[in-house]
């Protein structure tokens, strides 16, 4: 193939490689942007995005609802249309740290002329020639007129929802909290002043680090943030929460800050954490149910496996309780139940599982058994704890049980073949009468 054709094959998939590759960076960016859009459009405060002249380019929501004007009718009007004395605050002389004061107090202006008192944030390096980049706007007046409505409402639904807005830049302590986020920290709003230090005295103990390399990677790689962590409150009370956001680049394509929401999840937690008590526990005794019995006895299975050592399972099941539970009633034969549990539960040793896989039947773990006198001891200590009469309703009720013991590995060595195996053995203890148990294939023993 001649020079020619094989350096124009080259050329057409060197253009073809720049298009894909100017493509996916069209669609981070894009995905960027989306994603600060939205973050604009939910806070509760009122943001100013300012162009290189220094004149208006857009407003978010918050921010036209409290100057009373559609944020498409905004662009390219004066700032000082808006915010009459910024100029006067913007030539403030520079702090110790070398940067002009970024926060102060000021006069604002609704469309209809009525001014309001506002407390502004600098979020760039504005000045009467460099006007690019942001103001946050925090209204300040007591009573709200005419189109502040809105942002009332906005804001009453951020504290229905126990969610706020919140950025950081990374480079100082600065923090800036929406009203909301003081009362996730146990402060009412304006009691502190927010900042990344008392943000990092707030976090749990045991969440700090996990939280810090969370924002670490986000700072790095542009991943979106996304941690739920505990905070300690003054009073002691603990919380949880879950924040979410991203960074924020300059002109110059450098990160400045991080931005985003949080929200209060203790209830949501909570709720987690008692479906998940109901869907593994056995509601009435609180025992662990069948499913967590079988993980746990094929974690222990592994670990003698591993060990060579051996595990036991014993299969219970109560003599006497449908009688019982016949005359006296349900709610009677749920304390025996229960009474049952806590029995067997100090019974054996703090390293066993007891379980509740339904109706009357028990089951236990034992792990680390050396000999069989040690199966033969924790069988006699089982019955004679299950047996010992309990009182119900001022009388003495007595209910006996018969327990079916298999042991890995002589018996069985998977999971269902020793659970089958001691199922049957304490079948064929019951057939013998009540208070015995038997061991696998082997012998009868009474109780």
């Amino acid at each position: 193939m001649p020079y020619t054709v094989y350096f124009s094959l080259l050329l057409a998939t060197i253009s073809v490689a720049g298009l894909a590759y100017a493509a996916r960076l069209r669609r981070q960016v894009r995905a960027q942007l989306d994603a600060f859009d939205a973050v604009m459009a939910n806070m509760s405060d009122g943001v100013v995005m300012l162009g290189s002249d220094g004149s208006v380019r857009n407003l978010n929501s918050a921010a036209a609802a409290m100057f009373d004007r559609p944020a498409g009718d905004v662009s390219g009007i004066d700032l000082a249309a808006l915010l009459p004395e910024i100029p006067a605050a913007c030539d403030a002389k520079p702090q110790r740290n070398g940067h002009q004061k970024n926060q102060y107090r000021t006069e604002a202006v609704r469309s209809n002329g009525a001014s309001f008192p506002v407390e502004v944030r600098q979020l760039g390096p504005y000045g009467r020639s460099r006007h690019t980049g942001m103001l946050i706007l925090r209204d300040l007046s007591p009573v709200r007129v005419d189109g502040s409505e809105d942002v009332q409402r906005f804001r009453q639904s951020q504290y229905f929802a126990r969610m706020g807005t919140w950025d950081w830049r990374i480079d100082t302590d600065e923090l800036y909290w929406s009203d909301t986020i003081y009362g996730m920290f146990g402060y009412k709003p304006g009691e502190v002043t927010p900042s990344y230090s008392l943000f990092c005295e707030a976090v749990h103990p045991e969440d700090k680090a996990r939280v810090r390399e969370g924002e670490i990677r986000c700072i790095e790689t542009g991943e979106n943030h996304d941690e739920e962590y505990r905070v300690v409150w003054p009073d002691g009370t603990i919380r949880w929460l879950r924040e979410t956001g991203n960074v924020i680049k300059d002109e110059n394509g450098q990160i400045v800050k991080m931005m985003g929401v949080v929200r209060d999840i203790t209830e949501e937690r909570a709720e987690v954490d008692q479906i998940r008590e109901l869907a593994f526990n056995d509601p009435l005794t609180r025992l662990p149910n069948r499913i967590i019995f079988e993980d746990r006895l094929s974690k222990a299975i592994d670990r003698a496996k591993r060990h060579n050592t051996r595990v036991a399972v014993v299969f219970i099941d109560l003599d006497g309780f449908k009688s019982i539970n016949d005359e006296l009633g349900h709610a009677a034969g749920d304390r025996i139940l229960i009474n049952t549990g806590q029995r067997l539960i100090n019974a054996v040793r703090a390293s066993d599982t007891v379980a509740r896989i339904g109706g009357d039947e028990f089951t236990i773990i034992l792990e680390d058994l050396e000999t069989d006198a040690e199966i033969h001891g924790i069988a006699d200590k089982i019955l004679n704890a299950i047996s010992t009469p309990m009182e119900l309703d001022h009388r003495a009720y007595q209910v006996g049980a018969s327990l079916g013991i298999a042991v890995y590995p002589e018996h069985a060595g998977a999971l269902d073949t020793l659970i089958h195996t001691a199922d049957k053995a304490m079948y064929a203890a019951k057939a013998r009468g009540t208070n015995l148990y038997r061991i696998g294939g082997w012998r009868d023993t009474d109780g």
